[in-house]
């Protein structure tokens, strides 16, 4: 897109391209910055909160939509607000591309522009992916299999959910990705910057890739990520290319920093950059700590723990068979964050609760997380296999027993690292 930064004359077609590229993504930066920079959430809440209510008017007036935006970006990157929000980033991009390459069309070059706007992605597409890779080292994003997944059948779960599935079982592969997206460090330097972009691409097309296929909403993002580091790739395509498939000799160049009268801007500029990695690394180990507690490998288990699958149900005293049909009957109880609990039925429908266990008067007390006052005790039996159970439930007598099942119990959790199969062991 841009030639090398010792060259002063670019062409219509390159000047036009970083115009465009420039406003593009400085405003998908400033709007869909999704955490990437400290405090930004804080710096930006006026300026969201006018989005929320400029992006639903053009969809409603500009883009006639069937239906009113209400919903807003939220665990998923690519709600409909989203969209038409990278809609509105584009025609302003283009319309002010326009604006630009006829005020200003006889300049020869915008370095000193590439230059900054280069700061703000290698920023922006390193800070993310930094973030990215963390949390994938602790394995926060891809936790461990839950026993609500380990009985769920392929067929029931999601694209998503087979995903989530996938990259959490193995510790050893959500390391080998924290790892190479922790890299996009390199982006942060001038000097790494072409080696950083060359990881980063690949790494971000994986996950690009994962959430194309898998119907991953974070597809948005995931693209925009790839096209920023094509965007820092662009000055060294040609130098690449003839590396790669030439085998004549060439170098890579180093974005030049602009020169300044002012002797401290460059020295503020480090310092500013050395408090911001320290911030991250610093708050990033804190709030990793505490995500851990919270829901990761470290969270508080429940004192009565395990998978306790339900072989014989009585409902009033009348055995209930596994028939598909006899939809209140139930099928698991599982108790596996403390607080919490889940009632799974025949029909494989799920009622979710809040949980109170008292082991030494062996209760479990339930409480339904719509309405306080709707709860209801059971009394349990256990050993360390087996376990009974009664209760009164919606004015019913039920009892219930069966065995317990750890993670161990389950081939997906305890078939372990194999370096010898003499047949395969697909199952």
């Amino acid at each position: 897109m841009v030639k090398s930064s010792l060259e002063t004359k670019w062409s219509q077609l390159e000047k036009i391209g970083f115009r465009f590229s420039f406003i593009y993504f400085l405003l998908f930066i400033v709007f869909k910055n999704n955490g990437a920079y400290p405090l930004w959430g804080v710096i930006m809440k006026y300026p969201t909160a006018l989005m929320h209510k400029f992006i639903p008017w053009v969809g409603e007036n500009i883009l006639n939509l069937s239906e009113k935006i209400t919903t807003f970006t939220n665990g998923s990157g690519d709600t409909t607000y989203d969209y038409v929000s990278v809609f509105v980033i584009f025609i302003f991009a283009i319309s002010g591309c326009l604006v630009w390459s006829i005020a200003d069309r006889n300049r020869n070059n915008y370095k000193k522009l590439y230059y900054w706007i280069t700061v703000a992605i290698r920023f922006y597409v390193g800070l993310m992916l930094i973030n990215y890779g963390l949390v994938k080292i602790v394995k926060l994003q891809f936790p461990y299999p839950a026993f609500y997944r380990l009985i769920e059948t392929y067929g029931d779960s999601s694209p998503m959910g087979l995903a989530w599935t996938f990259l959490g079982f193995s510790k050893g592969y959500n390391l080998f990705m924290g790892i190479a997206e922790v890299c996009a460090i390199l982006l942060l330097f001038r000097r790494t910057m072409t080696a950083g972009a060359i990881i980063t691409l690949m790494t971000a097309s994986n996950v690009m890739a994962v959430n194309y296929f898998y119907d991953v909403p974070v597809k948005i993002l995931s693209t925009h990520l790839v096209l920023m580091t094509l965007f820092l790739l662009s000055k060294d395509l040609k130098t690449l290319f003839t590396f790669f498939f030439t085998g004549k000799s060439t170098r890579l160049s180093v974005i030049e920093q602009p020169l300044y009268r002012d002797k401290a801007l460059p020295i503020i500029s480090k310092v500013l950059k050395g408090l911001l990695l320290t911030y991250i690394l610093i708050f990033g180990i804190i709030n990793l700590s505490k995500s851990q507690k919270l829901y990761g490998e470290n969270a508080p288990k429940p004192k009565l723990n395990g998978l306790f699958k339900i072989t014989h149900f009585e409902k009033n005293n009348d055995t209930i068979s596994t028939d598909i049909n006899n939809y209140e009957r139930w099928r698991y109880l599982i108790l596996e964050r403390k607080g919490n609990a889940q009632i799974h039925k025949i029909d494989r429908s799920k009622v979710y609760y809040k949980s109170e266990i008292d082991t030494l008067k062996s209760e479990i007390k339930l409480t339904t997380y719509q309405d306080s006052t709707d709860s209801f005790i059971i009394k349990y039996k256990k050993t360390d296999k087996k376990f009974s159970f009664e209760t009164i439930y919606k004015n019913d007598s039920i009892k219930a027993s069966g065995r317990i099942l750890k993670k161990e119990n389950f081939p997906l959790m305890n078939r372990g690292f194999n370096w010898i199969n003499e047949y395969p062991f697909n199952r």
